[in-house]
Order: C-alpha cells, then sequence, then structure tokens
C-alpha cells in the first residue's frame, strides 16, 4: 500500500476551505457513498509499482503533482468547441468544461420519446430512484483507488436511459474539455449509460485540451445493457501530452444483447484504459477494439477483463499498438470463463509495432477456463516494420518515409475499419495520417 497521494491532500485542502466536506457534495442520500469511498481510498493510496496490475506503469508522476479541484469555470467560446469537434458527427452534444456541464454550449436534438439525455448533478436531484438503482452497482471500489477517488468526489457527467425498445439513430457526442487552467486539476467524470430491452444507442465519450496543460482526468462510466439491447461505445483521448487521464469502463450484458467498445488513445503523458464487460446473459456478443498511437515519453497502459458469466456468449478483442520515441505501450487482457458458461467463444489478440529502438511495447494475454466446452484463444505479437514490405515498395519507385507510412497506416487500418460511424473513422484516419511520417503526402494521394 502506497502513502497518501498528494493529490487526496490537495482536493481535500480544497474542499475544506470552501466549507464543504465529502459527505455534502451533491444529494445527502449519496453522502454515506462517498464517505465509503473515500475511506477506501485513503486505505488503498494510489498503486506503486509493487502492485501487480501497475507493474509496467510508473504514476509516480501523478503522486506527485499537486492537484486542485475543478471548479467547472473556464472561457470556452462556441469557436473553441468546433475547433475541437468533429466532422460531420451529428447529433445531440453535451459539453463539459473542467469536468462541469455547460448547456450554453451542448447542443440538444429531437429525441425519441422517453429517452432522457442529462448531466449527473441534474439527475442528483431529479432521478434519484434512477440513480439510486444503478450509480456504483457496476463499478466497485474495493480494490481500485481511482475508482474509489471518482466515486467520493464525481459531481457530473451525462446520464443517458433508452427506455424498453427505443432507439437513438444519431450518437450521442459527449465532449470533455479541459481550459485555461492556472494550476493542475483533477476532474472525476461519472457516466452513467442505461439500454432497456431491445433497445439501441451510441454514445462518444470524448477528451479533448485547448492547451498543453497538466491535468488528471479520472473518468468512470457505467453502461447497463439489456436483453436484446444494443449499444456502442467509443473512448476517444486526444489530450494534452502533459495530461493524465484513468478511464474506467464496466458494461454488464443481458441476455441476446450486443455490446462494441471502440478506443483510440492518442494524448496523455500517462493513460490507463480499464474495460470491464461482464457478459450475464446467454448469446451475448462483445467487441473491444482499440488502437494507441503514441511517441515522446507517453505511456499508455490496456487493462481487459472479459467475464462470461452465461452460454453460448461471443466475445473479441483486438488492440493494436503504435510505439514511436521512448514511448511504453501496455496490454493486459483477460478471459475469463465461468462454470455455467459452456459453449463460450472467445478471441483476444494484440499487436504491436515498434518505430524506435527505444520504444517498448508489454503484452500479457491471460485466460481463465473454468468450464470444459469452450473455444479461446489468444496472442500478442511485438516487432518492427518489415523491412521486405519497404523494399518492396522502394522499388516501385515510393520514397523510404512514404512507403514505411503507407505500412504503418495499413497496421491501423484494420481497428478503424472496425468503427461503424463514418464521421469518427474519417477523423481519426486524418489524425493518424497527421502522426506519420510522410502521412500529409499519403493522405493527399487517397
Amino acid at each position: 500500500m502506497s502513502s497518501t497521494p498528494a493529490l487526496l491532500d490537495a482536493q481535500t485542502g480544497s474542499l475544506a476551505e470552501s466549507g464543504s466536506d465529502i459527505a455534502t457534495l451533491g444529494p445527502s442520500w449519496f453522502g454515506p457513498t462517498r464517505e465509503a469511498a473515500m475511506t477506501r481510498f485513503k486505505e488503498l493510496g494510489l498503486p506503486a509499482s509493487n502492485h501487480d496490475d501497475w507493474r509496467f506503469t510508473n504514476i509516480a508522476p501523478i503522486r506527485d503533482t499537486d492537484f486542485v479541484a475543478a471548479n467547472g469555470h473556464a472561457a470556452v467560446t462556441a469557436g473553441d468547441v468546433e475547433a475541437v469537434n468533429i466532422p460531420g458527427l451529428e447529433g445531440t452534444r453535451l459539453v463539459f468544461v473542467n469536468g462541469r456541464f455547460n448547456a450554453g454550449l451542448s447542443k440538444t436534438e429531437a429525441l425519441p420519446a422517453g429517452v432522457k439525455v442529462l448531466s449527473l448533478a441534474e439527475a442528483f436531484d431529479t432521478e434519484r430512484a434512477l440513480l439510486e438503482e444503478h450509480l456504483g452497482k457496476l463499478a466497485p471500489f474495493d480494490e481500485q483507488a481511482f475508482t474509489a477517488l471518482n466515486t467520493a468526489l464525481a459531481e457530473d457527467g451525462v446520464v443517458v436511459v433508452v427506455p424498453r425498445g427505443g432507439a437513438v439513430g444519431q450518437p450521442i457526442h459527449v465532449l470533455n474539455i479541459t481550459a485555461a487552467i492556472d494550476r493542475p486539476i483533477l476532474t472525476n467524470p461519472r457516466n452513467l449509460i442505461i439500454a432497456g430491452e431491445g433497445a439501441a444507442v451510441t454514445v462518444v465519450e470524448d477528451y479533448v485540451s485547448l492547451r498543453g496543460d497538466t491535468y488528471l482526468t479520472n473518468a468512470v462510466t457505467e453502461i447497463f445493457v439489456g436483453d436484446n439491447a444494443e449499444v456502442t461505445h467509443y473512448l476517444l483521448e486526444r489530450e494534452s501530452r502533459s495530461a493524465f487521464n484513468v478511464s474506467s469502463l464496466h458494461i454488464r450484458q443481458g441476455r441476446d444483447s450486443r455490446f462494441s467498445s471502440h478506443s483510440v488513445l492518442l494524448g496523455g503523458a500517462i493513460v490507463r484504459n480499464n474495460i470491464n464487460p461482464v457478459l450475464d446473459g446467454d448469446h451475448c456478443d462483445s467487441l473491444l477494439n482499440g488502437l494507441y498511437v503514441i511517441g515522446g515519453t507517453q505511456t499508455v497502459d490496456n487493462h481487459m477483463r472479459v467475464v462470461h458469466a452465461k452460454t453460448h456468449g461471443d466475445s473479441r478483442q483486438f488492440y493494436k499498438g503504435i510505439m514511436n520515441d521512448q514511448a511504453r505501450g501496455v496490454f493486459r487482457g483477460r478471459i475469463v470463463v465461468r462454470p455455467d458458461a459452456q459453449k463460450t467463444d472467445a478471441k483476444q489478440s494484440n499487436q504491436n509495432l515498434l518505430l524506435s529502438p527505444n520504444a517498448t511495447a508489454n503484452a500479457d494475454p491471460q485466460l481463465e477456463i473454468f468450464a470444459d466446452d469452450v473455444k479461446c484463444t489468444h496472442g500478442a505479437t511485438i516487432g518492427q516494420i518489415n523491412e521486405d514490405q519497404v523494399f518492396y515498395l522502394r522499388s516501385r519507385g515510393i520514397p523510404m518515409e512514404t512507403a514505411r507510412a503507407i505500412i504503418i497506416y495499413a497496421f491501423a487500418s484494420e481497428s478503424l475499419e472496425r468503427m461503424p460511424l463514418e464521421p469518427i473513422r474519417r477523423f481519426l484516419q486524418s489524425e493518424l495520417l497527421q502522426r506519420l511520417p510522410a502521412g500529409k503526402v499519403l493522405e493527399s494521394s487517397m
């Protein structure tokens, strides 16, 4: 157990100065949960390098930074929002600035009857029964320090409820902007997505910076996928190279449901991406698709834990990493097949491409199988650009840098092609090309 981190001291100190304490954040009925979570966070402390789940990632820079509470106040304009918006992405857009909902910058499209899209701060006041039934039920904080911290301090986020048989045709874009801060801040977005039986919805969880500031985003998202429902979730992390981001996604799937997760991690100094689906009904389908493209001294750490709890579950994990300079990419994926999960079909794949002799990739695929009639495979690869492929392209008159860009782009494009939203796919293709040597030349020829 590590010592109590600086961010706790700074955060609680800031609350004390304002005359508040943990129990009085938000509604009184949630106060006991906050207090229990903060007590557990103090007991756990931030994970140290000897913590097995964090052994590849040194979070000393997070521990040593003196964070203060975010107040949500920043001079962000509609022009700033459009500058970071995803071109062509239509539908409802909720904008959060420094952790707080900004109605003036948000855009609400007409929603089908019964569909609710609102901020967590509003839901605390108007949806007590809903939150008491669902909030915190999928994301336990007993062993996860960052989840405990989020549960103790979360004040805002998005709540999406799609009733039985409902379908939201356009994606719901949750745009989290960090801007205009004088000191490192801590934000704790808390999101809740509920899809009733036979419902369908797509949510884009998007994190961006307007400047190169240092801050910590500590997000927790819980998703309930009802029987025969379909939920697609995107996590786009394109923050400052000085920022820290810890995102934890927890999903529970009902019978005959379909869930897809698409994660694209581009920014941040240290990024941790936790995804934990539980296939808790027969004939569930789960897809975890991810791409991380990093350079400099960035670290991106992906942790997957897919639990098959019932029969005939189908899960796929496809994660690809591209590391340049001294960057480190981590993938630790675990498939758990419980005794009642007969006829499980699960596949896990992690592929890493190192563009520099100083870049590092750590892969740790795992299987825990307690049933005897299953089909499970896993594998990981780490390598460099194939020089035979480079030679082939160069022999056809293609310059060296362009040839390398073509190979890298082809490696990453498989992840992008799995993403059904065309505006996001086009946007990420352009972002990827901008990060590649000779990428602009390649983009102009496409």
